[in-house]
C-alpha cells in the first residue's frame, strides 16, 4: 500500500459548500477550529480515514455513501440541525468527554438532528437530549434512556435471544448513554427471532421509538 495523503481542513468557517470525503488514499482531518454551515458532506471512506477534531457542523447534510462502521469520532463533533443519510453502524454521537483525553472530546454535542433518512444499527446518543432528534422509523427502533429503563424492559418476555443478549446487556453501556438505535433485520438474524416478533414486544413500550 502506498503513502496516504493528509487532507486537513482547519481554522476556517465555511458556508454553502460541498465536501467530497471520498478518496480512499487520503486521511481526512476536520478541525480544529472548523465550522461548516449549510454544507453538504459526502462520506465514502472507512472510519479510520476520517478524523473529526472538534469541528462544528450547523444545518449540514451528511450523505454516507458507504456504510460507516464503528466511528466514535462523532463525539468530537458539535452537530446542530444536521441531516444524515445512509448507513451508520456502531457509531456514537453527542457529549462523552470521558471517551478520550484530547480536549476536543469536551466539544461533543448533538441537537435538533434528523436521522430519518439514515439506517442506524448499534448507534448511541451520549450525554445529550435525544428528544430533540428525529430517529429512523421501523425497521429501525430506538430505546430512549436505556440504562434507567432496563428493569422495565426486562419485565416482558422477548423473542429469541433478544432479552438474554440485548436487554440484559443494557446496563453495560456507558453511563452517558441516552438513546440506542438498532436495525431490526440485522438484530433478529443473530438473536434467533423475526422482525414481526420483535415489533410485537417493542410496541408495548413508550420508551421505544420506531
Amino acid at each position: 500500500m502506498g503513502w496516504l495523503k493528509n487532507v486537513i481542513i482547519k481554522n476556517k468557517e465555511l458556508e454553502n459548500e460541498r465536501f467530497e470525503v471520498t478518496d480512499k488514499d487520503s486521511l481526512y482531518f476536520l478541525g480544529p477550529n472548523l465550522t461548516l454551515r449549510n454544507c453538504t458532506v459526502v462520506l465514502k471512506v472507512s472510519a479510520r480515514r476520517l478524523h473529526i477534531l472538534g469541528a462544528r457542523f450547523i444545518d449540514c447534510t451528511f450523505e454516507v455513501k458507504q456504510e460507516l462502521k464503528n466511528h466514535q469520532d462523532w463525539v468530537r463533533a458539535s452537530l446542530k440541525g444536521c441531516r444524515f443519510k445512509g448507513r451508520l453502524t456502531g457509531c456514537d454521537f453527542g457529549h462523552w468527554p470521558e471517551y478520550g483525553s484530547e480536549p476536543e472530546y469536551q466539544h461533543g454535542f448533538i441537537e435538533n438532528c434528523d436521522f430519518t433518512e439514515a439506517r442506524l444499527d448499534g448507534c448511541r446518543i451520549m450525554g445529550c437530549d435525544p428528544t430533540t432528534l428525529r430517529f429512523p422509523k421501523w425497521p429501525c427502533f430506538t430505546i430512549l434512556d436505556p440504562i434507567r429503563r432496563v428493569s422495565e424492559l426486562r419485565s416482558v418476555r422477548w423473542p429469541g435471544l433478544v432479552g438474554d443478549v440485548l436487554v440484559d446487556d443494557l446496563h453495560a453501556h456507558p453511563a452517558p448513554t441516552r438513546a440506542l438505535t438498532y436495525y431490526a433485520p440485522t438484530l433478529v438474524e443473530r438473536l434467533e427471532s423475526t422482525p414481526e416478533q420483535l415489533q410485537a414486544v417493542i410496541e408495548k413500550f413508550d420508551c421505544i421509538v420506531y
